[in-house]
């Protein structure tokens, strides 16, 4: 084996040439060199399970046949592959099958902005819509929160570490509670979290003496990804939908990670029956190519021309790409065997935490899974739930990795492992997962018994 044949060869010129802001090589240091379905290769040719799968980008996997098919295609056709905001067939055929696919109420009156490639533009671009439409400027977000990294998205983030070193984000952001039972900031615990959080946000938006001015938007999760996949309940997104609409507030609902099959609907929000004004979308709907894009109310469509844009927000192949992931997981069949593997997923891991002790919490809707580690041997706070542990969730992350298993930390203090697999993975390769999950979960737990 010849000196580039070796992860450790990739690994040390990466550390010397890129940047310190890398994060994911620091968990996971090797350097791909194949990729298939839920499987990806290193150049030393040691396979593993993905179950981080593009921060939850690929939503069919790795080269998916008839996405790949569908961009040979294209490429091969001659067609423009860069059209800055210019329609093309490929374009219109992705809009109107996006379209179909949300409410009506919403899809009959759409816009559709197409964003420079990440969430973090479609976030900036939605606050912008909203302040642009409304006239006002002060914005609500959530603690636990994660709209992107730049300056307007970082100011809504409720991670501190990302955001403490930044000075001059955007003015006028307001944080509220985010109704997180197993760690409910009210200190009350169970079904009262929820309540209290619903009381709160409605209370303070009609506060004369809240201190906050009209907000021109709330900006919201449906399910928190990087905060630790804590789920929104139905009873908080009805509240925040109504209350959004008495007071004339638009709502933001942020599907970036939630959206696309991932919950096992189409859109996380369809849980709560509820229609946003604002959608954002990116990850998944690029089918493993770079787009984000915001879907509105064209009542608030007062921008003009010029007021967005972005030089590469005309990306034919994740257009076309897209189209076939949209086809693919809004089919009833696909999003029911999506739940009916989370399911089984959430029952192994509840199998799982009755022989430990590290395991605190399991949530999560579809394949968009959360298992929270807590520290056994320490004080519960005052709910009766013990410590986050990123240490541990850390130990535990580590072992998959050296047994084949790719799964990425999030929540408070890092100590939440999240299932973000591909959505048409087999049921035997969540079993292999699962079971070297399981295998690191009760080594690390044997360590806390005293």
């Amino acid at each position: 084996m010849s000196e580039k044949d070796t992860n450790q060869y990739y690994i040390t010129r990466q550390d010397s040439t890129e940047s310190n802001a890398r994060s994911y090589p620091r968990k996971f240091p090797f350097a791909l060199a194949k990729a298939k379905g839920s499987w990806v290769e290193d150049v030393e040719g040691n396979k593993y399970l993905d179950f981080l799968c593009g921060a939850g980008s690929l939503a069919l996997g790795h080269n998916y046949d008839e996405i790949n098919r569908a961009m040979i295609e294209l490429i091969s056709s001659d067609a423009p592959l860069h059209t800055l905001d210019l329609t093309t067939p490929v374009k219109d055929e992705f809009v109107q099958t996006l379209f179909s696919l949300l409410p009506p109420e919403l899809g009959n009156n759409a816009k559709i902005q197409f964003c420079s490639p990440s969430g973090t533009d479609a976030t900036d671009a939605a606050i912008k819509l909203c302040k642009t439409a409304t006239g006002r400027s002060s914005v609500i977000s959530f603690a636990g929160g994660y709209h992107g990294m730049g300056q307007g998205p970082l100011a809504c983030m409720g991670n501190l570490h990302a955001k403490t070193h930044v000075n001059g984000l955007m003015p006028d952001v307001h944080s509220f509670p985010y109704p997180y039972m197993y760690r409910d900031p009210f200190g009350l615990g169970g079904d009262t979290c929820t309540k209290a959080a619903c009381n709160f946000f409605e209370r303070t938006l009609k506060d004369p003496e809240s201190g906050i001015t009209h907000p021109a938007c709330i900006v919201l999760e449906t399910i928190q990804g990087e905060g630790g996949v804590i789920p929104a309940p139905i009873e908080f997104l009805k509240t925040v939908r109504r209350v959004t609409k008495e007071l004339d507030i638009p709502l933001i609902l942020d599907e970036i990670q939630c959206g696309m099959g991932r919950s096992g609907k189409m859109f996380a929000f369809e849980y709560a029956d509820i229609v946003p004004d604002v959608v954002l979308i990116s990850k998944a709907v690029g089918g493993s190519q770079p787009l984000a894009v915001v879907v509105y109310n064209k009542e608030l469509d007062k921008w003009t021309s010029g007021a967005h844009a972005g030089t590469f927000r005309g990306n034919q192949l994740a257009m076309k790409a897209g189209t076939v992931v949209l086809n693919t997981v809004s089919k009833p069949e696909f999003l029911d065997d999506v739940i009916r593997k989370g399911e089984m997923i959430q029952n192994r891991i509840r199998e799982l935490q009755k022989k430990v002790r590290i395991i605190g919490d399991i949530r999560g809707k579809g394949l968009m899974i959360g298992t929270e580690f807590v520290d056994p041997n320490a004080t519960p706070d005052c709910i009766g739930s013990l410590p986050p542990s990123g240490e541990i969730a850390g130990k535990v992350q580590k072992m998959c990795f050296e047994n084949g298993l790719i799964i990425e930390k999030g929540g408070r203090n890092g100590c939440v492992m999240r299932c973000l697999c591909a959505l048409n993975i087999t049921d035997e390769d969540l079993k292999k997962a699962f079971a070297i999950f399981e295998k690191a979960v009760i080594s690390v737990d044997e360590e806390y018994r005293k």
